[in-house]
């Protein structure tokens, strides 16, 4: 077996745009739901900012519909799981604020049609 071998060749880095990045976080954010609330957290305004450096580590900023929201203990685990999953993701922080709260106005368009506030 020689060096040339692919499978002796060390892992090639990502070399994907952090654009593409941001797109396939973004796409796996809106796949974790509130399990209360038939929208995903993305569309329904619980993020509220996604980070990515140069060495592809992403911090994603969120709240919760509530402080005392029933899936608090289940959600940021579940956002922190599924975005460490996404190919090129080197390390991931999921920072959970209260501030701004949450209003059912910063859901999407998409969002509010489903719940029927449109």
């Amino acid at each position: 077996m020689s060096l040339d071998d692919p499978d002796c060749a060390p892992a090639k880095p990502w070399t994907g745009g952090e654009a593409d990045l941001r797109t396939r976080v973004i796409d796996v954010l809106k796949t974790v739901y509130d399990p209360e609330v038939p929208v995903d957290i993305y569309e329904l305004g619980l993020i509220y900012n996604v980070d990515i450096d140069p060495e592809a580590k992403v911090a994603v900023r969120m709240t919760l519909t509530s402080p005392a929201c029933p899936s608090a203990e289940a959600i940021p685990p579940e956002v922190e799981y599924k975005v460490r999953g996404v190919k090129g993701v080197k390390d991931v922080t999921v920072e959970v604020v209260w501030e701004p709260p949450w209003k059912p106005d910063m859901m999407t368009d998409a969002a509010k049609l489903k719940l029927n506030l449109l």
